[in-house]
């Protein structure tokens, strides 16, 4: 996916709530809106490197988006945004080959009281929740790094439409490129990782992708293991 934005890269200094971000950018200090609502806390450290995309409008409150983050070297994706549409992309693309051979795919789909991230239909009904993986230990993935009730409960409806004969697949988009493998976080959210484990058991299919990133674009690149604990 090619990232069409207007880069300024910077120096971050100061997150003061989940929302905005203080930046150094070439002496200037701005205000950047952090399109993430995680933690991220081994990532945005004072002094770390990070890009930008400049937005000016008078409609928005900042005119910066705070997108990615230096990480030994290497460019980490923090746009909780773009998860789904790589997802999209690559499943359209052949690259997730586990989900090959649908010629329909729609986002954004209802099923009881949630909405999957995408549909596929063909010879049989797939659902489809997608996962934005920014936390990295020892070169090894993990989600959340923080307790999400909401990615609970879409856990659970997955384990109900598994239960009612439906395709039903968690993909993990995993926005580090040198992530070996993944495993739910069991230490910051331990009732996620018991219901990744209770929902592989009950026929649901647990993937884990990485990409290739760089400030100009990331692409969905190929399948890691996947450790549940």
């Amino acid at each position: 996916m090619k990232l069409n934005y207007d880069i300024y890269y910077g120096s971050f200094i100061k997150r003061p709530n989940r929302f905005i971000a203080y930046v150094d950018l070439d002496g200037e200090e701005v205000i950047c809106h952090v399109p993430n609502t995680g933690r991220l806390r081994e990532l945005l450290i004072p002094g770390v490197e990070v890009m930008l995309s400049y937005h000016p409008s008078p409609k928005r409150k900042t005119q910066y988006e705070l997108r990615m983050v230096m990480k030994n070297k290497m460019w980490i994706s923090i746009d909780s945004q773009l998860p789904n549409a790589l997802a999209y992309e690559a499943i359209a693309n052949g690259v997730i080959t586990e989900l090959k051979g649908y010629p329909l795919m729609k986002r954004e789909v209802t099923y009881q009281n949630s909405r999957f991230d995408l549909q596929l239909q063909g010879e049989d009904t797939c659902f489809i929740e997608v996962k934005g993986v920014t936390l990295e230990r020892d070169n090894w993935s993990y989600f959340p790094d923080a307790p999400t009730a909401r990615g609970r409960k879409h856990i659970e409806e997955l384990i109900l439409a598994a239960k009612e004969g439906y395709r039903s697949i968690l993909l993990f988009i995993v926005q580090i490129e040198n992530a070996k493998g993944f495993s739910p976080n069991h230490i910051t959210d331990p009732e996620f990782a018991k219901l990744v484990k209770k929902a592989s058991d009950h026929g649901v299919t647990i993937l884990a992708y990485n990409c290739h990133i760089s400030p100009e674009e990331i692409v969905v690149t190929k399948q890691i293991p996947v450790l549940l604990t």
